[in-house]
């Protein structure tokens, strides 16, 4: 790990899924109040909707409902200036790889079980890790590949709405298991608040960099 100085125009302080506590020291992270309720709050939510799906879900939903809340968490982490020891990193990347792996394991179980539309919404869900994995490991110079970055991001989040407002008008038709249909739809908004949140923690909403005419940033080298 070294620090290294980087111009005020940096989309992000650091870069790498997860950072030491030594990389926040640049930096001051004065989020406003509300906005850090309202965040956890929906965290809270998608935490009960384990439960839900515990109870009411298939076996698939429950593992990818479960695998995205750590990955959630681990983002929140990354993107929230959270302190990290440095020795935390060897762990919290095998929590994220074994949590990585359920979830695609949940893509492929909707596929087995024809669940054509949570398939679907679950490779968008794995777009959307993808880009941002690209917006805090991408260079701050790269402007023109933030700006794909973001149109990617936009497309993919117009997506997931349109998956959102499938279920809500599943769930108005009745049928089978309008139950499903509705805890799928709420599930899907709260995700999508969820990631705005992340998106949000990226760019530094409500946050003050400290004073002077740079910032110090640690870049994470992978071993």
């Amino acid at each position: 790990m070294r620090a290294r100085v980087e111009p005020m125009s940096k989309p992000r302080p650091g870069r790498g899924f997860v950072r030491s506590g030594a990389a926040l020291r640049g930096t001051v992270h004065a989020s406003g109040p509300g906005f850090s309720r309202l965040k956890w709050l929906v965290y809270a939510l998608l935490a009960g909707n384990v439960a839900l799906y515990a109870r009411h879900g298939t076996s698939s939903e429950l593992l990818d409902t479960a695998a995205w809340l750590v990955l959630l968490l681990l983002f929140e982490w990354e993107t929230g200036g959270w302190p990290l020891p440095g020795r935390m990193r060897p762990v919290l990347h095998g929590i994220r790889a074994v949590a990585s792996v359920a979830v695609v394991w949940a893509c492929i179980g909707y596929a087995r079980e024809a669940a054509w539309l949570d398939f679907a919404n679950a490779l968008a869900w794995l777009g959307v890790v993808g880009v941002l994995e690209l917006e805090v490991r991408l260079p701050p110079q790269a402007l023109r590949l933030h700006r794909i970055r973001r149109a990617l991001a936009l497309l993919l989040y117009a997506l997931l709405a349109a998956f959102a407002a499938a279920w809500v008008v599943i769930g108005l038709r009745g049928g089978t298991d309008p139950g499903s249909a509705w805890l799928d739809a709420w599930d899907a908004l709260l995700w999508l608040v969820a990631f705005v949140a992340i998106e949000l923690n990226v760019f530094r909403f409500g946050s003050a960099p400290v004073a002077g005419p740079a910032r110090v940033a640690q870049s994470l080298r992978s071993s």
